[in-house]
């Protein structure tokens, strides 16, 4: 009877410190995005290749430049201009920064699950059909402990599947959604607008949508848990379109920076909210075939990256010599709110940030 009393104790304590933690965290995805761009810009190999390039000499004029950091910033200019002097940035294998996968099958929904649940699951998530997720994910614990404060968006549909939107309870806007309940204005207009623009992609609605329905839920109902998934990078680069893919990650660094600068100024979260960005799984390199590809038969598609910045973070910049997983983020996540889980629902270790 000592025992129990004492394990409520303990539980109760955990739950009171998650509940008065000031913290808040956006975690944010970028579906197959290589880490060779993210460190070193535009691919001299493809950014010039008829075959994946439309319009070459316009898209050389806007991010090509001779030094790889230069190239880099062009692309990515809120991420090599702001983000690296406030958190850090992992992944640059030329390095010795490396931050790879744990699952074996390198696609999306098992990458999103090991992301999301802090571990691996091979023998249940073999696919990206939709089902529902039997593990739990960090949104499902924290919804727990702060009920109606936790928020997902998504550009692909499947996200309510890997969220299990129906057990956990989390609001998942994913797909075509609309956004529901007491609209704001831009919300009614992004409802209106949304089914009159029609996706190259039939799963996957643009990123735009996406983001925007994002900062319109976060602006209105501050929750202290957001998540948003930006799907094009990956849709893009599945169908051969480099210069898609470019220009798609430009504008997320847009939508970085747009996130950014809200929670500076909003005093809900200004100066208490830790951003955690990476992405599902890597792509290969081959410029002739497997750059469009990933999974478990392509050489490359276990190697991700993660970058982080705002509260707690130390401003470390691009980190050197390091190894991180993905299985990794969930965990630190929680460590961020002080929640405490047992290693058998999270095999990661804790980041220390």
């Amino acid at each position: 009877m000592k025992k129990i009393s004492v394990l409520i104790a303990i539980f109760y304590g955990l739950f009171l410190n998650a509940q008065e933690n000031e913290q808040k965290v956006v975690l944010i995805t970028l579906d197959g995005f290589r880490w060779q761009e993210l460190f070193t810009g535009a691919d001299e190999k493809l950014i010039m290749n008829a075959d994946y390039v439309g319009h070459p000499e316009e898209l050389k004029e806007k991010f090509w430049k001779e030094n790889p950091q230069e190239r880099r910033e062009a692309l990515l200019p809120f991420v090599w201009g702001v983000i690296v002097n406030k958190g850090e940035i992992h992944g640059n294998r030329e390095l010795g920064s490396k931050v790879n996968l744990t699952n074996s099958m390198l696609f999306s929904y098992p990458g999103y699950n090991e992301i999301l649940t802090g571990k691996a699951d091979d023998k249940n998530i073999r696919s990206n059909d939709k089902i529902y997720n039997p593990n739990t994910t960090v949104l499902e614990i924290l919804n727990n402990n702060f009920k109606g404060e936790v928020a997902a968006f998504a550009s692909w549909d499947v996200f309510p599947f890997i969220i299990n939107d129906e057990r956990s309870g989390v609001p998942v806007n994913a797909g075509f959604a609309s956004a529901e309940g007491d609209l704001t204005e831009r919300e009614a207009f992004l409802n209106e607008l949304q089914p009159q623009i029609p996706s190259p992609w039939e799963n996957v609605r643009l990123d735009a949508f996406t983001h925007h329905f994002a900062m319109e839920y976060m602006k209105k109902n501050h929750p202290r848990v957001v998540y948003i998934g930006y799907g094009e990078t990956d849709d893009f680069a599945h169908g051969g379109n480099y210069e898609a893919y470019l220009k798609s990650a430009h504008t997320t660094d847009d939508f970085l920076k747009d996130l950014w600068d809200f929670v500076q100024k909003d005093p809900f979260y200004k100066d208490k909210t830790t951003f955690l960005i990476t992405t599902d799984h890597g792509r290969g390199t081959d410029p002739l075939d497997t750059w469009r590809s990933h999974g478990s038969d392509v050489e490359g598609a276990a190697e991700v990256w993660f970058i982080t910045y705002g509260a707690g973070v130390q401003p470390k910049g691009e980190v050197n010599s390091r190894q991180l997983y993905s299985n990794q983020i969930a965990p630190t996540i929680l460590d961020l709110f002080k929640i405490k889980v047992d290693k058998d629902l999270m095999s990661g270790k804790v980041i220390k940030l």
